[in-house]
């Protein structure tokens, strides 16, 4: 290949290989990939793969661990072989890999064994003799191995049945001898292997029957077979063994001889039988088998049938039951195991028919009549699918079939009634149904065609009563009564449409299928039957009527019409029945009145056209109702047309009848009431219309709403023509309802249904009063309504519980009023008696009562009878008399809460919420007698609905903004002597006219009373809000407001003319405004909303402002953002127009206002919208007064909560953002801040004492308002941005020295233990480091910043100071400047931090002038100061001058120092000796030799400070005073330098390098003074500079050499100090001591020196020897002995001493030794 050119890829082999291996991959996807790609690749290399896979197979399973995959490929490879490249010898070998793994296990049917049975299948297709030569060797082994060879050649047999046949004769003669000694666990291997094998030859004989392998030899091998098969293993106890035997017997019956086959047809037959008891695979299977018999047994062509019919019926017996085997299993893909077993049996019932169908026809028969189920279903199944295949035979046959169906038509069975549905559909097509049987059946298929949808799902269907053939065991087919109609109504449909020789038949029969209640589901089936006949049938309108008057049992016209009119009820009944019902009207118009053609050719399209869009019905709540009355009114058009009295008569009557068609529950009673109704106006005969009255009460069901809705509609109509008549009736039933309200009592306790009885009488009557009123005369109805009335029989109706009862008796109540009104409306105005009794009835009613929830249904209900009872409300509202004080609290209290409904149902709730405004209104309009009674109505009201108005559900504020709009119209209408009507809800009669005659002053309120600034900022956020909808509504609210408002009287001295001018102007801005958003809904919203506040900002009073801003924080807590931002930016705008009419009072409150409103917002953009607003505020007034709240505020918040911890942040801090980020608030900010830290002090009085102290003074001050500012100030310098940075930079100077001051103060808490103060000063100070730029600031506070120790935070702020000097020089002169003044500040931490500052500053005075005067004149006074701190600063000030400034001020340095060097505190006295070095550095002998004696006197007391600093310092310092004691001052200063020596040479080994460091410099610097001849040597040599112990001891041992030498007359003094030394605190001292003495006495030549010193030393050392707890130490003790011992001074002097005393020290020291 190209690419295996390249020297990156991999040859073909190579890679094919890396193929093969990744079979055995741990990861199925990389297996399953790479198998997939070598089976695309064996058609294109397939001897390269398998070479690569036959290379990978050696081994075994063992070792590659997927085999399977790998015989996979191999037989793909194998396959695509051409002819040309097959290999004898190379496809031996793979044969021989394949069969030696599959052999090697005992294992059946596992994967791997397949997959290599696939392989040697593949092998067989090229060279099967090969292949086979292969099995059989192997045929001999063990039984495992000969099973799974037997099933490679089922295999082959099944794959390549053409190669297979011609060797079947080899198998055959292999495999039979080993059969006989097969295990059971085998036998269905080999059972299978025969069975594909005879498969293949059956098919090798159709393809080629000219060539035949057949001989004597194969027949015998097959007869042994199939004896062995038929009386062994068929008869074995294991199912899989007689099943399989069973299974291959089917496919051998038609190989072996007929003679051989008869023989064994009576062990075959029961045996294939037996297994019909067990599951249906097994029953499937042997079906098979069956219909193989049966084909070889009656079919053949080789001679007669085998057996005879009576031979037959017992297979015929077994096999019908199988035929209801259920057929819903899914174990198939395509078609269920029952399925394919039904096809099977039907194809053996048709072998047998062909044969013998005389026989079987009478068979099936027979078993019909038996009438048990499974066996009549099954023969009903057999005998529908052979009746259309043996139609001749049978033809002769029909009155049999006929007769035995009609004795099945009263089973109860589904399945026979689904299986008699199918047979009459067959049986109609052949012409079985003729005269009376057939409409039999047809009426049969119309009863099925009838089942409702509640029979259906209900709990009688079939599936809970499954059926089985007990005897047989097998599961019949389970039949549903859905499947049962649907199978029924395609029946039927057939019959009437595709079966022209059942028209006679069918007509005029069909309808009388009409009329019988048991059918009204089949109305829609059996209107479309008709209307077909219709269409395909030339009806003539004599012939039609001749036909239906020859049969008497056919139902009248009239009948049919009562019948189909109700029927029309619901327009989405199933099967399109509405639109049926019209088609089968129109079809059958010729049996009506002749009239009625042409009239209803016109109107029934209409209706169709109405019904016919079913998805539009269902979105109209109403359609029903306009569904019902569009058939009223079509009945009662009908009527008119029709004019023929009789013939109404006659209708009336048929509807009467039709009463018992009906249940009461049914809604189609209740339209049979109206129709009923309608029918009664045109009717004049009084005794007719009172009797069909008494019948229409006596049928209907009042418990049923819908019933008794429909009865009181029928009523209503029969009212319109006959009133006295129905109110007749009504009493009548009046006067029979309970006897008293204590009998309705009592039945509580005893009689619940009795209760609901009695509610459903009265309901029936509220509604039957209440529609009579609406459809009779007016004028007749005063009277009436009084006498109601004042029989309080209103009050016994109050007491109903179940909710249509209660909707029922407030609707009455409110047909009452609107009885009143519609009389007002007709001239006849009169007050309702009892109104306020009648509205506490309905307020009752519609309220939610504990005591009824075993009524209430659902919240549904409830809601409905709500909005019955708000609509009833407002009726009542709006008549005479007027509204007291009282029942209007309590209506609005009862009925506010409904704003808050659930926007769901709408079809139930939008009335609700339309019925609930309009009640407002007209609360609105029949209340109060002038304008202020009128003005507080309507803001109570107002204030009531604000919470809904600013709700964050948008259907409450869309209804809130709805009310309030709907309010103000009406509120202006009577400020305009306008009637106040609501044009959408209320019509002007029913609200009457609610305008004044009072005069102007006295109706019209003052502007001030509406409170336009709180009603302004209530409703002007919902002009920014989400919902467009609300947007326009408020935009209309906030012009009715203002359009009031300058409507209304101003006081005298309100304003000029000037001002009303410009106030129209910006009213007439925001109708245009208005205007836009009604014709335009694209508009920018924020363009709008601009406008809108612009209009508002000028239309405003101050008062209002101020109430407008005072009240501003709810609405910008407004849940809806949008809404919130445009409160904000209608505040802001407020502020920046008219912000210079506030004064301080009414900017702190407005400050406070918005500070509350950013504490409660919740949203991020919004806080900063707000903190815009308030620095809009700062920046138009007053900024001080501003800033002074946000600080007190989140002083408050410090103190009372975590301020760090506060969800969504803290809004002061965000307020401080604002603040530092305002171009023009930023540095008048930072400079309140600054001015807050140089406020004195609060000093905190101890309550008990009554006192304050210093000490308080410094830790214990109310810092509240400081911690706010420190807080503030961080925010500022971290939030500030390059606005903040720039007024930063501005004041650098005061603001790095205010936090430097308050650096100490804070520390002075610390010390007291608060260290919050100290943490936020820090953080404060590094946000100041940060905003300025100074990196290196920042990383000195970050890394010290918490050091709670004196010197670490004066150290710290060294460093800043440092850092400052080197980055800002320009500014150090004024900073320095103001620390110099700070001095002086009473606390003592602010001292101290001002001092540190300057002494650092001081470094860098270059170029100060006269302000290096001042510093030093301040450093000088201060060096006394009380504070340690602030002392030993003031002197480190001082040596930090540039020394070329300090030199005229170096005495007053000098003096400093002194006085310091014998301080009382170790740090002072420290700081004075590292002062003094850095003077001596560049100070000049005058001035020095004054303080030199002084001075070294000074030093050698400090040299044996515990402080390692404090003694190195001091032998430096001591160092640096040799350089001037070489001139007057040389001698008293050598003896100082003498006296100095011991301590030097002891320390020279110090315990600290500083010290030993210290203490060579300075013995170097004191070698020349001491002018010895090799002392300058020996203080250069390698053992002086090393830090080893034994060059140490070398050193001295040579130094004491030179000191013994050349100044013997020293070694005295030096001793002295030796021996001091020997208690030093240091054990490394006192060895260097001792070490150091010894070799003083072991050198000395001086018996002067040594007699005084030898006893005491030898002592101390004999001493701490023995008890020293170092070990050091008597390491050393021990090495002086030593040398002392040894020292030939020592051994002289020891000579001399007496003997016994020599003896007993001798033993006092053995003793110590030992010790």
């Amino acid at each position: 290949m190209a690419a295996s050119s390249s020297p990156n890829s991999i040859p073909a082999p190579e890679a094919v290989q890396v193929l093969v291996t990744l079979l055995a991959d741990d990861f199925p996807v990389v297996r399953e990939t790479s198998m997939a790609s070598l089976k695309d690749l064996c058609s294109m290399m397939p001897l390269t793969i398998l070479d690569c896979c036959s290379t990978v197979s050696r081994g075994g399973r063992r070792r590659f661990g997927n085999m399977a995959g790998l015989f996979q490929v191999m037989a793909f490879g194998v396959s695509a072989l051409n002819q040309k490249d097959i290999d004898e010898a190379y496809m031996g070998k793979l044969a021989k890999i394949a069969t030696s793994e599959i052999i090697s296990s005992k294992e059946l049917n596992a994967d791997w064994q397949r997959a290599a049975a696939g392989l040697l299948v593949a092998i067989g297709s090229h060279l099967p003799d090969l292949m086979m030569e292969e099995l059989f060797v192997h045929l001999s082994g063990s039984t495992s191995a000969q099973a799974a060879i037997v099933q490679i050649l089922a295999d082959f047999a099944f794959a390549d049945a053409v190669q297979f046949t011609p060797r079947f004769k080899g198998v055959l003669s292999r495999v039979l001898p080993i059969l006989g000694n097969v295990r059971d666990a085998h036998r269905p291997i080999f059972a299978y292997a025969i069975k594909c094998w005879c498969e293949a030859a059956s098919q090798y004989s159709v393809d080629f029957p000219s060539h035949s392998y057949f001989d004597s030899d194969v027949m015998s091998f097959l007869n042994s077979a199939f004896e062995l098969l038929l009386r062994v293993w068929a008869t074995s106890r294991d199912m899989k063994v007689r099943t399989s035997a069973v299974e291959a017997l089917g496919h051998m019956v038609g190989l072996i001889p007929r003679t051989q086959l008869k023989a064994a047809l009576p062990r075959l037959v029961p045996t294939i039988l037996e297994l019909y008891k067990k599951d249906q695979s097994i029953a499937f299977l042997a079906t098979v088998s069956l219909h193989n018999v049966l084909n070889a047994t009656l079919l053949s062509e080789s001679g007669p049938p085998l057996l005879d019919f009576e031979d037959l019926t017992v297979i015929l017996s077994t096999l019908l039951p199988v035929v209801c085997i259920n057929n819903d299993t899914a174990e198939q893909s395509d078609f269920s195991v029952g399925l394919k077993t039904y096809n099977e049996v039907q194809h053996c019932f048709l072998t047998v028919g062909l044969v013998y169908s005389e026989d079987l026809f009478m068979f099936l028969l027979n078993k019909c009549r038996l009438k048990e189920e499974a066996l009549t279903i099954g023969s009903l199944s057999v005998l529908k699918h052979l009746l259309p295949r043996l139609s001749e035979a049978w033809h002769s046959k029909r009155p049999l079939l006929v007769e035995a169906v009609k004795l099945l038509l009263d089973e109860q069975s589904l399945g026979v009634h689904k299986a008699l549905s199918e047979l009459i559909v067959v049986m109609a097509s052949h012409c079985y149904l003729v005269g009376p049987s057939g409409e039999l059946f047809v009426e049969y298929l119309v009863r099925h065609c009838a089942l409702s949808d509640q029979e259906i799902n209900g709990p009688g269907n079939s599936q809970d009563r499954p059926f089985r053939y007990k005897r047989l065991e097998v599961k019949l087919g389970a039949v549903s009564p859905s499947e049962l109609r649907a199978i029924s109504e395609k029946g039927l449909l057939l019959l009437g449409v595709t079966i022209p020789e059942m028209e006679p038949i069918l007509w005029p029969f069909l309808l009388k299928m009409i009329i019988p209640r048991n059918y009204t589901g089949a109305a829609a089936t059996v209107c479309r039957c008709i209307s077909e006949l219709c269409r395909h049938r030339s009806f003539h309108e004599n012939g039609m009527l001749l036909e239906c008057k020859n049969r008497g049992d056919i139902p009248s016209p009239e009948e049919l019409f009562a019948r189909l009119i109700v029927l029309l009820h619901d327009p989405l009944a199933r099967e399109q029945l509405a639109t049926q019902i019209l088609t089968v009207l129109c079809n059958l118009s010729p049996l009506f009145p002749r009239n009625i053609t042409m009239f209803w050719q016109d109107e029934i399209p209409k209706m169709k056209a109405y019904v016919s869009e079913t998805e539009d019905l269902k979105q109209d709540p109403s359609y029903q109702d306009t569904w019902d009355d569009m058939i009223i009114h079509f009945l009662a058009e009908s009527l008119d047309v029709i004019q023929d009295k009789d013939w109404v008569i006659s209708l009336g009557n048929a509807f009467t009848k039709h009463y018992e068609l009906y249940t009461p529950e049914d809604e189609h009673s209740a339209l049979l009431h109206r129709c009923l109704g309608v029918l009664l106006q045109k009717v004049d005969d009084k005794a007719y219309i009172r009797n069909k009255i008494d019948l229409m009460y006596k049928q209907a069901n009042i418990s049923f709403p819908t019933n008794r809705l429909g009865l009181a509609k029928a009523m209503g109509l029969v009212a319109a023509s006959h009133l006295d008549t129905v109110l007749a009736k009504l009493k009548d039933i009046l006067d029979n309802v309970g006897q008293s309200f204590f009998q309705r009592f009592l039945s509580i306790f005893y009689d619940r249904t009795k209760m609901e009885e009695t509610d459903d009488i009265h309901a029936a009557l509220a509604l039957m009063y209440g529609y009579a009123a609406r459809y009779a005369p007016s004028t007749v109805i005063e009277a009436r309504i009084d006498a109601l009335v004042g029989t309080n029989m209103l009050s016994r109706l109050l007491h109903v519980r179940h909710p249509t009862a209660k909707q029922a008796v407030i609707t009455a109540i409110d047909l009452l009023g609107r009885a009143v009104i519609n009389a007002a409306e007709m001239g006849t105005s009169f007050p309702l008696k009892r109104r306020d009794q009648m509205l506490d009835y309905i307020l009752t009613l519609m309220g939610y009562d504990v005591a009824d929830e075993g009524f209430n249904d659902s919240n549904l209900e409830l809601l409905r009878t709500q909005a019955l009872a708000l609509s009833a409300c407002t009726t009542l509202v709006s008549v005479e008399p007027k509204l007291t004080i009282e029942t209007r609290n309590l209506v609005m209290k009862a009925t506010l809460g409904f704003f808050a409904v659930p926007n769901n149902p709408a079809e139930v709730v939008n009335p609700l919420i339309d019925n609930l405004i309009t009640l407002y209104c007209a609360i609105l309009l029949t209340s109060g007698e002038d304008g202020r009674s009128r003005t507080e109505q309507l803001l109570h009201i107002l204030r009531q609905i604000d919470q809904f108005v600013s709700s964050p559900v948008e259907y409450q504020r869309k209804r809130g903004c709805i009310a309030v709009y709907e309010l103000l119209h009406k509120f202006q209408s009577l400020c305009s002597h306008g009637s106040g009507i609501n044009s959408k809800q209320i019509d002007r009669a029913r609200l009457g006219n609610s305008s004044s005659n009072l005069p102007t002053p006295y109706v019209l309120p003052s502007r001030e009373a509406l409170c336009v600034g709180e009603r302004v900022i209530t409703y002007l956020p919902r002009c920014a809000d989400t919902d467009s909808e609300v947007r326009k509504i408020s935009a209309q609210i906030l012009d009715l407001c203002f359009s009031i408002a300058l409507s209304l009287p101003r006081p005298v001295m309100s304003g000029s003319g000037v001002e009303l001018e410009i106030s129209y102007r910006a009213l007439s801005s925001l109708e245009d405004v208005i205007a836009i958003l009604k014709s335009d809904a694209s508009i920018d919203p924020s363009e709008v909303f601009n406008r809108i506040v612009s209009s508002i900002c000028t239309l405003l009073t101050k008062d209002e402002l101020l109430a407008v801003l005072h009240g501003s924080a709810a609405s910008i807590c407004d849940k809806i953002k949008q809404s919130a931002e445009g409160t904000i930016q209608a505040v802001s705008e407020f502020v920046i127009k008219r912000g210079k009419e506030l004064n301080e009072n009414d900017i702190s409150r407005t400050t406070q206002s918005l500070l509350s409103a950013a504490v409660h917002v919740t949203e991020k953009n919004l806080r900063q919208e707000t903190l815009a607003a308030i620095c809009f505020l700062a920046e138009n007034t007053s900024s001080k007064v501003v800033f002074n709240e946000v600080l007190i505020a989140a002083g408050r918040d410090i103190v009372t909560k975590d301020v760090s911890r506060l969800r969504g942040g803290w809004p002061m801090q965000d307020a401080f953002h604002a603040f530092s980020q305002h171009t023009v608030l930023s540095y008048l900010f930072l400079e309140h801040l600054i001015s807050v830290f140089d406020q004195p002090p609060i000093l905190k009085v101890d309550s008990e004492k009554g006192e304050n102290s210093m000490h308080s003074a410094d830790s214990y001050y109310n810092n509240d308002f400081l911690q706010a500012a420190i807080i503030a100030l961080t925010a500022f310098f971290r939030g500030g941005g390059k606005i903040g940075k720039k007024s930063v930079e501005q004041s650098y100077a005061s603001v790095l020295t205010a936090l430097t001051l308050q650096f100490g103060s804070c520390h002075g808490l610390v010390s007291s233990g608060q260290l919050e103060p100290l943490r936020g000063l820090l953080i404060a100070f590094q946000a100041f480091c940060e905003c300025v730029g100074d990196l290196e600031m920042g990383k000195i506070l970050a890394r010290d910043g918490e050091q709670y120790e004196n010197e670490k935070w004066i150290n710290l702020i060294g460093d800043l100071a440092s850092c400052v000097s080197i980055k800002r020089p320009k500014e150090v002169p004024t900073i320095c400047s103001i620390m110099s003044k700070s001095l002086i500040r009473p606390q003592k931490f602010q001292r101290e931090a001002a001092a540190a500052a300057l002494s650092e500053f001081a470094r860098y005075s270059e170029g100060f002038g006269s302000l290096l005067k001042e510093m030093v004149e301040a450093f000088c006074q201060h060096a006394s100061d009380e504070s340690p701190t602030v002392r030993r600063l003031c002197l480190r000030g001082l040596v930090q001058f540039p020394s070329i400034h300090i030199v005229q001020y170096t005495t007053h340095v000098f003096g400093v120092i002194l006085n310091l060097l014998e301080d009382s505190e170790e740090s002072v006295q420290l700081t004075a000796l590292s002062c003094l070095l850095m003077v001596l550095e560049t100070s000049a002998s005058e001035t020095v030799e004054p303080f030199l004696l002084n001075l070294s006197v000074r030093l050698r007391n400090l040299q044996t400070s515990m402080d390692t600093e404090m003694r190195a310092h001091s032998f430096a310092a001591f160092g640096a005073l040799c350089n001037y004691g070489i001139e007057a001052q040389r001698e008293p200063f050598l003896e100082q330098v003498q006296a100095s020596l011991p301590l030097l040479v002891l320390h020279l080994h110090d315990e600290e390098l500083s010290v030993r460091q210290a203490c060579r410099n300075t013995l170097k610097q004191m070698a020349p003074l001491m002018e010895l001849d090799g002392m300058s040597v020996l203080f250069n040599s390698a053992c002086f500079n090393s830090e080893h112990r034994a060059d140490y001891e070398d050193f001295v041992r040579e130094l004491t050499k030179q000191l013994c030498q050349h100044l013997p007359s020293e070694v005295d003094t030096y001793m002295v100090s030796i021996i001091q030394a020997f208690e030093a605190h240091w054990p490394v001292i006192q060895a260097n001591a001792i070490y150091f003495s010894s070799n003083l006495l072991l050198f000395s030549d001086d018996q002067h020196i040594l007699a005084p010193y030898y006893s005491q030393v030898f002592g101390i050392f004999v001493g701490k020897m023995s008890r020293s707890p170092d070990a050091i130490v008597r390491a050393a003790c021990s090495q002086a002995l030593g040398l002392l011992l040894k020292s030939p001074n020592m051994a002289a002097r020891l000579d001399r001493v007496d003997s016994g005393r020599r003896g007993h020290e001798s033993i006092q020291y053995c003793t110590v030794s030992n010790n």
